[in-house]
């Protein structure tokens, strides 16, 4: 009874979600089952996720829940849990995102204020971080992902975080906006390896006006690092109907005199 009770909890919970969302905002649901028991070993209390399943809408809105067996609709749909879910042994969730970070702030849109006079390579620093958060959100919310930008600390840090949604190519990832003028370097690169083991991310993205470096490049092989020049970030802003320019050597001139 224990086990095709928790099997009709989650159907059930991902069935009301999907109910609710009128406007078609949700595309996908993850469902982890986390359940405060007692370790007979220790004796002491522990908090354990024992089932996760995650439900694409446009393939459970055909369910008949009405008709179903709940275990077996929860394991066609790829569900993860033991056996026997009585016995509350754990599992790995499908997905497990931590979004609670002091570090995040609040964001600000600048992608339609920009037109093809517009150079990224000289525009300030902190407009060009959100500029960048907001090309990202507009990428990662066509599979359910989010994007949140970090205090500014100009320091090499995390400048933006991504949550992917995605059980293959998802988990957390993290984005670096360099406005540069001169080729990128091998250190940048390092950094954000750096900052990729450190977050416990899964990827990590740096954004640069610029190009990158021979080594650059052969640093990143073989690592889950992908790096996006001035020409890369220009196509994925027209790609959301957005225009701007990058002219190095105008950005150059302008950095000098203000200076």
């Amino acid at each position: 009874m224990y086990d095709k009770l928790l099997y009709q909890i989650a159907l059930r919970s991902i069935h009301e979600l999907y109910e609710a969302d009128e406007v078609g905002a949700v595309e996908s649901i993850v469902f982890n089952g986390w359940v405060n028991s007692i370790d007979k070993a220790t004796g002491k209390d522990v908090n354990a996720c024992i089932l996760s399943v995650q439900a694409m809408k446009s393939e459970f809105m055909e369910i008949d829940l009405s008709k179903v067996d709940p275990k077996m609709c929860f394991k066609n749909l790829k569900g993860v849990g033991s056996s026997k879910l009585s016995s509350l042994s754990p599992i790995a969730p499908i997905i497990k995102l931590d979004r609670n970070d002091p570090r995040f702030v609040s964001v600000y849109d600048i992608a339609d204020t920009l037109d093809d006079t517009e150079n990224l390579a000289a525009m300030d620093w902190q407009d060009f971080e959100h500029l960048i958060r907001e090309l990202f959100e507009k990428e990662f919310n066509q599979s359910g992902g989010e994007v949140k930008i970090t205090r500014a600390s100009r320091d090499g840090g995390v400048d933006a975080v991504a949550f992917d949604p995605d059980p293959i190519r998802g988990g957390k990832i993290v984005i670096q906006a360099k406005r540069y003028t001169n080729v990128v370097g091998v250190s940048a690169v390092r950094d954000l390896y750096g900052t990729v083991l450190n977050e416990g991310a899964t990827k990590g993205i740096l954004v640069s006006t610029a190009d990158y470096g021979p080594d650059a490049y052969e640093f990143s092989k073989g690592k889950p690092l992908t790096l996006l020049n001035g020409s890369n970030l220009l196509h994925l802003l027209q790609k959301h109907g957005n225009k701007a320019k990058i002219d190095l050597k105008e950005a150059k001139q302008f950095l000098s005199d203000k200076a």
